[in-house]
């Protein structure tokens, strides 16, 4: 739908509104930024573009269908690069074209998309197709498999696409009836049918023969003009009519990708600081119980670090938790693990007795035993506490029942605690040599 000039300018005004919020968001992580920083240097590129009103056309196409050729015929010069040899263009490029009608638009060429070992190249042009405001999709018959399938890849991205059916001069008027009618068969629901338009961006030379005055044949060349007159008036009526419409529609549709990807590398920095956090309470704990020579201080002291690490993997995700909102949240879990392993834990409370009755080095033995089942539970607890937070404080549909299930199905129980207690001696040891 065509918008007049205040929606068009308010689409403008909204976009870049949006990306300058994103561009600037200080609550997203150093890390998060770091990752994405090819994706941020795009989207301060596209709003410098939104705010000096540019429009980018990228061509896209299988090798040698002559898109570098339309180019040039719609610039008027010979600015990209054209050879008969297979795949001449290696990287994006892109040039201003320079006429009243289409100010500060720019027209970009890409590699082909079918070229042998070319899987770079192809994806280059992916890239720059997938940030354009308009495509022109060049084929030079009927489409083919490959070329469906990068036209679909490509209006997965809501692109708006022009299809050009280049070298028409190969074709009889009769011909192209027939050629346009199956492409747009093929294309249909796809791409408008007015905006699938033949062009000649490159014809041959003219052979002409004539007799000279003694009556032999004579034969020259004459260049003929590219004839793309349709293609040039349709992409000027899509510039005066929406093309503001267009460069808001793009930096929105770009904003959002960005934003997703945002979004998931958040919830990855989250999980990976969450589980270095996890580990450093487990480390904690295992080392607070090996040590502490009162089972009921044991378990006082188990508690506070459990609830110490629940509160800090709150304030990670986002979702600050009190004391007692971590202690309920610690208890529903305890609650889980006791129901799913009773014995276990009844274990665990004798193993924290034994150390009253022991001395020596059974109580050193004893203490590291108890450490690494200290270790094990505050594991538990700590991913439960964390799939709970990455829901927003919710366990789901699921029910904390079933997530605890799945952890304790999960983790090699036995695997876990021996690792602990390995590391738990590790840290006593070299704290002994040190003192």
């Amino acid at each position: 739908m065509i918008k007049d000039a205040q929606h068009q300018g308010s689409d403008l005004t909204l976009a870049k509104e949006s990306l300058t919020q994103m561009l600037h968001d200080k609550r997203v992580p150093a890390s998060v930024r770091g990752a994405l920083q090819s994706e941020y240097a795009k989207l301060g590129e596209m709003l410098a573009r939104l705010e000096n009103q540019h429009l980018h056309i990228v061509v896209f196409g299988r090798v040698s269908v002559g898109k570098s050729s339309l180019l040039n015929a719609l610039i008027g010069e010979n600015l990209f690069s054209v050879s008969v040899l297979h795949g001449e263009t290696t990287q994006t490029r892109q040039a201003e074209w320079q006429t009243r009608e289409a100010d500060g638009v720019f027209l970009i060429d890409t590699p082909g998309i079918n070229e042998a070992y070319g899987d770079a190249r192809e994806q280059l042009a992916l890239d720059a197709a997938q940030v354009a405001d308009l495509v022109l999709f060049v084929v030079d018959g009927d489409i083919t498999e490959i070329e469906m399938l990068a036209l679909k890849a490509l209006l997965v991205t809501a692109r708006p696409m022009v299809l050009i059916i280049n070298k028409a001069d190969q074709y009889t008027q009769a011909q192209q009836a027939i050629l346009k009618q199956s492409i747009i068969d093929k294309v249909s629901g796809m791409i408008d049918p007015k905006n699938i338009l033949f062009a000649a961006a490159s014809p041959p030379d003219q052979t002409l023969i004539r007799l000279d005055e003694h009556g032999n044949e004579v034969q020259s060349q004459r260049s003929r003009p590219a004839d793309i007159n349709a293609l040039q008036t349709r992409l000027w009526e899509i510039i005066e009519t929406e093309g503001k419409t267009l460069s808001a529609l793009n930096a929105s549709l770009f904003a959002g990708n960005l934003s997703a990807q945002l979004g998931q590398k958040i919830i990855q920095a989250r999980e990976s600081l969450g589980q270095e956090t996890i580990r450093l309470y487990c480390i904690s704990k295992g080392i607070a119980v090996a040590l502490n020579p009162l089972p009921v201080a044991d378990l006082l002291a188990a508690a506070a670090i459990d609830v110490g690490m629940v509160i800090h993997l709150s304030r990670i995700y986002g979702l600050p938790m009190t004391k007692a909102e971590a202690g309920d949240l610690i208890k529903s879990i305890a609650g889980q693990m006791l129901a799913l392993y009773g014995t276990f834990w009844a274990i665990h409370l004798a193993s924290s007795a034994l150390k009253i009755s022991t001395a020596g080095i059974s109580t050193v033995v004893t203490g590291v035993a108890q450490g690494g089942v200290a270790w094990y539970s505050t594991l538990v607890v700590g991913e439960a506490a964390e799939a709970y937070l990455a829901k927003g404080k919710s366990w789901g549909t699921a029910g904390p029942k079933l997530v605890v299930k799945k952890i304790l199905a999960d983790l090699d129980r036995d695997s876990v605690i021996q690792n602990a207690k390995t590391e738990i001696r590790r840290v006593l040891k070299s704290a002994d040599q040190s003192g």
